[in-house]
């Protein structure tokens, strides 16, 4: 049986007697062996004497340690190394240090190879006498061994500085980042508010300790905390009472790294031997995957596990140590920096811009008035027309009224009426025009998208319908509740003033005025609009409501759309309405027909254009492959004469599934190639049909890449599910070519209309070294030609004729998803951007919220794992390409100001696409930027 005994023995040339100390663990039955040699020490009466001669003959400030294990009736010699100098903690010492490092270690390493000599002599005569050359030679190479690890050892000492140990506080957290002694006890109490309500007879159990300390989606991980604290205290516990709990606490929130990393490797040295094996290390791999949800990761724990010990444990002794462990945490930023350049990430930017938030009160306020022209003043010139034009109507058509005879009868009411009618009629008539699709597509390459904000088309389609809701219920409300009762209750003589515009002369009843033909057209289309407008909202049209069958139908985006189709119906009526009307004889006064007559046309056009393209548009679908996150993308033929621009949207059909049902998804193919991509997420029903269509597997033998087509009612002459195209249309994101740069932001699915712009970027400047190449070629051709040289010009202005000259720059991405597998979608992508970009025009930054943020215990082996693969195959372990994955969400603040110092001067246009919340904080950050620094940001945005 091997049992540990260690001897450090300290030698200093100086007048003084040396002095050693020593340390056992030893077997109880060696205690009484061990005190009959006290006298003398464990090497016998000849290891003082040699210690002493030791002292005499190293040079001063010599220092050596030396390490010996007890074997039965022998000692093992183990290592001999320079002793560790004390931790540096200032700046300047820290350089000195480093500096005499060099004279230290070789003095040092000296004095070792001379002690070997010496020992050789008296150590262990019994193990000597049957030690083999073999042996010998096996000895000479473990001494090697240990003597590179003691190197090591002593760099690592050496480079340990006080800036290093304060970067390092900033990782390792168990807790939160909060370093105040308030802000510790108010935690503590809701820990403690916590152990009251889950502690059973005073006693909190280990499965709890997770829920009590705040770790509520990582208890497995706490568990590990607490079995690595408890084996601190030599106790193996199932439950702890509150002080017990209180001391835990106290551990995991000290803010000293040393106490902090201690833990994390108690945590992997489960038979605490005070050293860590690759298997503990996969298992703290695994750990961490799991409390990061991250099961692909889990399944390669062991791989990761072996790259760990392959860079801390060159000589392969097959366990690492704490010292070891501090090492890779110190060199945090050295791997990161190491591997940043192959993610493109931005490097060497400047960060001194001043703080955004003007002090002075008046500049604060002309701060954000400016910052609210700059926005809007585009909204604002066409709401204000559009207002202005609908109190214009109301006014000139309330006093027409007012000066008629029939005023006499009905009063103010019907002048209200008549108002509120006529803004209906403008309304009704330029709710159409947001939703003409082609013709919006087209504006936008006109200079009106400098003065007209097409983006918001559905926000001011949205804003007419409420100005309709509000001029129906004032022009009902009038009829109903006012003149209709005044006009059935007035005297003969006052009737008598307008009797001619009534049939026959009679005076209405109540009844008649409401069964007549404007009552009934009336009351439908209020009937008609008003379901169409509650369905439309968000909380029907985006299922938020959970009604009873068969209630729920009227939820989801069918209802919506079927129910918006019932507006035309509302148009009809609307005619009608408009040539029965009362008090209006002759044509010209029955309006209604002149304000609905064009927009109407203009609609009715695009809708008969749209159904004949998307006939002539029927595509072939070349794949559909499954990916992870409930999305599957498509492949498709590009049909004839389909012209688009990257960040545009098409709209697709299956007739397999429903005849009418169109929905948008954006392109993620660039124009330059020769098919059509979409990627699309599960949803809704419909994209859940459309997945089952594509992908069921049944006995049909045709195959698009892992998909088997099913016998669909509508297929096309291949056997194939038939597919309508729509489009394409315009969007926010196909503007980008008017910026220097562009800050491209997607949230999950919402990275898609950007992956066409990337892919445009790229084949763009593949198409620019393609041309610089070609005019190189003729300029070295005819170098010595005058009438080539003036060829070789000509052709070059000819090129740049027919192509003009992209203005982007640079582009920045930004994608922020929740789930590792989402980075398979555009995998492909990413590698060719990080392989092709050879100019750095592109930079890639990929976020994982569902990880831990950079410096929580919880995902910091995971960072030290995707580094240490990073810079070693330069692939990152959550994405699988090039770009390395970040962890938690961006500093944005950060992003900004970065983007601006380094782009002065430059136009950059902010494009987003995914959830409101995040549009708000980039929108304020454009507005600030703009107008702090000489970079101006301007924001687009766009919802999925």
């Amino acid at each position: 049986m091997k049992s540990p005994a260690s001897l450090h023995s300290y030698g200093k040339s100086s007048s003084r007697q040396s002095n050693y100390s020593r340390s056992f663990d030893l077997p109880d039955d060696l205690e009484d062996v061990s005190r009959d040699h006290y006298d003398y020490g464990v090497g016998g009466a000849m290891l003082p004497l040699f210690l002493s001669d030791l002292q005499r003959n190293i040079n001063q400030q010599d220092l050596v340690e030396v390490t010996l294990e007890l074997e039965n009736d022998s000692i093992v010699f183990c290592s001999v190394a320079p002793s560790t100098p004390p931790i540096v903690t200032d700046e300047r010492e820290a350089t000195s240090s480093v500096t005499a490092s060099s004279g230290i270690l070789g003095r040092s390493l000296s004095a070792t190879s001379r002690i070997r000599k010496k020992f050789g002599k008296f150590l262990s005569r019994s193990s000597s006498r049957a030690s083999s050359a073999a042996a010998a030679e096996i000895d000479q190479i473990q001494d090697r061994r240990i003597t590179a690890r003691d190197e090591r050892r002593i760099k690592a000492k050496l480079q340990r500085t006080k800036s290093s140990a304060e970067r390092a506080l900033k990782g390792l957290r168990f807790i939160s980042k909060t370093t105040g002694s308030n802000d510790a006890e108010q935690m503590w109490k809701r820990v403690e508010s916590r152990f009251e309500s889950l502690a059973k007879d005073g006693l909190l159990a280990r499965e709890d300790f997770g829920e009590c300390i705040g770790m509520v989606d990582s208890k497995e991980f706490a568990v590990g905390i607490f079995d690595a604290l408890a084996r601190k205290r030599r106790q193996r516990i199932q439950k702890i009472t509150k002080e017990e709990l209180h001391d835990f606490w106290l551990q995991i929130s000290d803010q000293s790294f040393d106490a902090r990393l201690q833990i994390f490797f108690d945590m992997a040295d489960s038979n605490e031997d005070g050293r860590i094996t690759r298997e503990e290390v996969q298992e703290l791999i695994m750990l961490s995957a799991s409390a990061n949800k991250l099961s692909k990761l889990k399944e390669q724990a062991e791989e990761y596990a072996s790259l760990i010990m392959e860079e801390l444990d060159p000589e392969n002794f097959g366990y690492i140590e704490l010292w070891q462990l501090e090492t890779l945490l110190l060199q945090r930023d050295t791997y990161m920096n190491y591997s940043r350049p192959l993610s493109t990430a931005s490097v060497g930017w400047s960060q001194n811009l001043s703080s955004f938030k003007p002090k002075n009160i008046c500049r604060r306020v002309y701060f954000q008035l400016r910052c609210l022209m700059l926005e809007n003043w585009r909204r604002g010139w066409i709401l204000l027309l559009w207002m202005m034009a609908m109190a214009t109507l109301f006014v000139w058509k309330f006093m027409q009224y007012r000066n008629r005879a029939a005023f006499q009868v009905m009063g103010y009411c019907l002048c209200t009426a008549k108002g509120a009618a006529e803004t209906l009629k403008l309304n009704m008539a330029l709710i159409l025009l947001p939703v003409c699709r082609n013709t919006l597509t087209w504006l936008r390459s006109t200079r009106a998208r400098f003065f007209v904000p097409f983006d918001d088309n559905i926000n001011f389609h949205k804003t007419i319908a409420c100005a309709i809701a509000i001029g129906v219920l004032v022009h009902a409300g009038s009829h109903l509740s006012c003149d209709f009762i005044r006009l059935t209750q007035a005297s003969p003589e006052i009737f008598a003033l307008i009797a001619s515009d009534f049939s026959h002369g009679k005076r209405p009843t109540y009844v008649d005025l409401l069964t007549g033909v404007l009552g009934v057209t009336g009351i439908s289309m209020v009937v008609l609009m008003a379901i169409a407008f509650i369905l439309a909202t968000s909380q029907f049209r985006k299922n938020v409501l959970r009604l009873p069958a068969p209630f729920n139908r009227l939820t989801g985006f069918n209802a919506f759309w079927y129910s918006h189709h019932l507006l035309g119906l509302v148009y009809i009526l609307l005619v009608i309405h408009g040539i029965f009307l009362f008090l209006a004889k002759r044509w010209y006064q029955k309006s209604t027909w002149m304000y609905i007559s064009v927009p109407l046309l203009l609609y009715i056009g695009e809708r008969s254009v749209r159904t004949c393209r998307s006939e002539h548009y029927s595509v072939k679908v070349f794949k559909v492959s499954v990916l992870p996150g409930n999305v599957f993308s498509i492949v498709m033929s590009k049909p004839q004469g389909f012209k688009y621009e990257s960040g545009q949207y098409i709209f697709l059909q299956c007739p397999s599934i429903s005849p009418f049902e169109w929905h948008p998804f954006s392109i993620t193919s660039a124009p330059g190639d020769e098919y059509l991509s979409v990627h699309i997420r599960t949803v809704g029903d419909w994209t859940q049909e459309l997945k089952r269509v594509f992908t069921d597997v049944n006995d049909s033998p045709f195959v698009i890449g892992r998909a088997r087509f099913g016998h669909p009612r509508d297929i096309d002459q291949n056997g194939q599910p038939k597919l309508l195209v729509d489009g394409p249309y315009g969007a926010p994101a196909q503007d980008y070519k008017n910026y220097d740069v562009l800050l491209l932001v997607g949230l999950g699915i919402g990275a898609t209309p950007f992956i066409s712009i990337l892919r445009d970027l790229l084949n763009n400047s593949r198409e620019d070294q393609m041309d610089s190449t070609t005019d190189m070629t003729r300029s070295d051709d005819s170098w010595n030609s005058l009438a080539s040289s003036n060829f070789t010009a000509n052709s070059s202005s000819t090129i740049g004729g027919k192509k003009k000259p992209n203005r982007t720059r640079n582009a920045y991405f930004y994608w922020v998803t929740r789930e590792s597998g989402s980075f398979e979608w555009f995998k492909g992508v990413m590698d060719e951007v990080a392989e092709m970009d050879h100019k750095g025009q592109i930079e890639l930054h990929n976020y994982l919220t569902s990880v831990y943020e950079e410096g929580d215990a919880r995902s910091t082996l995971i960072t030290m794992v995707q580094a240490l693969n990073h810079a070693k195959h330069g692939v990152d372990i959550l994405s699988g390409t090039r770009v390395r994955t970040h962890f938690a969400r961006p500093n944005w603040k950060e992003v900004f100001r970065k983007i601006a110092s380094k782009h002065p001067h430059a136009t950059v246009g902010v494009f987003y696409c995914g959830m409101p919340v995040l549009a708000k904080e980039l929108k304020k950050l454009s507005q600030e930027l703009s107008h702090k620094t000489a970079t101006r940001f301007e924001f687009h945005k766009e919802y999925f």
